[in-house]
């Protein structure tokens, strides 16, 4: 069982470390995402860029691949663990990817599609919230980081495995380290607000 954990784990962060804000900007500009916008290799940055049609494309991938990560850990009939961290694992791809010298993004969408995965009605909540931030405030950043409250919502509604709880706050505490900076610039008051110049 462990050697199928381990195998889903690889094919998760292989599937995960597919940058489609990379591909997709250097299919329609030629250029390097990671070079311009914010720097950050995902949707957000992408509309920047390239526009928002582009964008909602690799939001949806990027979605997709942390589905896809977790349906092939059920596939494989592995435990809960091995299937959260199969979960974790494509978000670690997205964030550190081989194929781009290990600089990717921040992981959010991936993020909330294996939490979506794990614990739907936690996710649900906590995503509400988050839209509703986001259009009060258009802090993409700040919507985002609403995230970090999942693994605690599922606690408290409760009936998850805690191997679900326990990954999902490793994921928590992963996309609070990801957006270290813009914490700093929303509590300095100078974060960038969807639709206008990054910074």
């Amino acid at each position: 069982m462990v050697m199928f954990v381990v195998l889903s784990c690889v094919v998760s962060y292989l599937l995960g470390a597919i940058s489609f804000s990379y591909i997709f900007t250097k299919w329609i500009k030629k250029v390097d995402i990671r070079e311009h916008g914010s720097g950050n290799a995902g949707a957000t940055n992408t509309a920047r860029v390239l526009g928002t049609g582009p964008a909602i494309g690799v939001l949806i991938l990027d979605v997709l691949k942390g589905v896809v990560a977790v349906l092939i850990s059920m596939a494989f009939h592995l435990p809960d663990w091995g299937i959260a961290l199969s979960g974790l694992c494509a978000i670690l791809g997205h964030i550190w990817p081989v194929y781009y010298g290990f600089k990717g993004g921040k992981g959010v969408a991936t993020t909330i599609a294996v939490f979506l995965m794990l614990m739907w009605l936690p996710t649900l909540i906590v995503a509400i919230i988050a839209i509703l931030l986001i259009a009060l405030t258009r802090y993409v950043s700040l919507g985002s980081l609403v995230f970090i409250l999942t693994p605690i919502a599922g606690l408290a509604i409760g009936g998850y495995p805690s191997s679900y709880i326990i990954v999902s706050a490793i994921i928590a505490l992963l996309l609070l380290w990801k957006h270290r900076a813009n914490i700093q610039r929303l509590v300095q008051g100078n974060e960038s607000k969807f639709g206008s110049k990054s910074k």
